[in-house]
């Protein structure tokens, strides 16, 4: 496979003509300005967050994993951001209360831990914007799975759905691995 996408088999990310209209519009904007306050520069920028889903970069590119009975704690290299997830059955939060890593609930389905988050706050600064151009935030979905492959390695695969920008839910693989040393901010 020479992408990170999975699903679909041909590599691409099935955008809807809309997606590819917001698409075009945030790669023609993004890196040139004007810059007239903090609030021009995207989230990553920002150092506020790098967003949903993981995904890797140029450099900070580790996570550490921490699991205790009633949760998952993800923290995150880049932006030294934390994420706690609730390993339970409960209701996702309203459709209007959003934040930036949106509403995430965990569940394991046999060996594979499950995260679906919804009521990702987005707007045309928010860095996952910048990394898979475009979506509405009110539609947004990311389903994260973690299945450890062996001793050493972790399948990583998350799958993001929003009707309005793709035409069909598409998943992207990494495979995580042990990194020596310590997290630094």
């Amino acid at each position: 496979r020479t992408s990170l996408v999975s699903d679909p088999a041909d590599g691409k990310i099935p955008f809807t003509p809309e997606g590819k209209t917001i698409r075009e519009r945030s790669r023609a904007r993004y890196g040139k300005g004007p810059y007239l306050s903090y609030t021009d520069l995207d989230t990553g920028e920002r150092c506020i967050t790098d967003g949903l889903p993981i995904y890797y970069g140029g450099y900070n590119n580790n996570y550490q994993i921490i699991q205790t009975p009633g949760q998952v704690t993800i923290y995150s290299e880049m932006a030294h951001q934390t994420r706690t997830v609730p390993i339970t059955k409960r209701a996702m939060l309203p459709k209007d209360v959003t934040q930036w890593m949106g509403d995430s609930v965990g569940h394991w389905e046999g060996e594979t831990l499950v995260i679906e988050s919804s009521n990702i706050r987005y707007n045309e600064h928010s860095h996952f914007g910048t990394q898979y151009d475009g979506m509405t935030d009110e539609n947004l979905r990311v389903t994260e799975r973690f299945t450890r492959t062996s001793a050493e390695t972790i399948l990583y695969e998350f799958t993001v759905d929003d009707p309005e920008t793709w035409t069909k839910p598409w998943t992207a693989q990494l495979v995580m691995g042990p990194a020596p040393g310590e997290i630094y901010e």
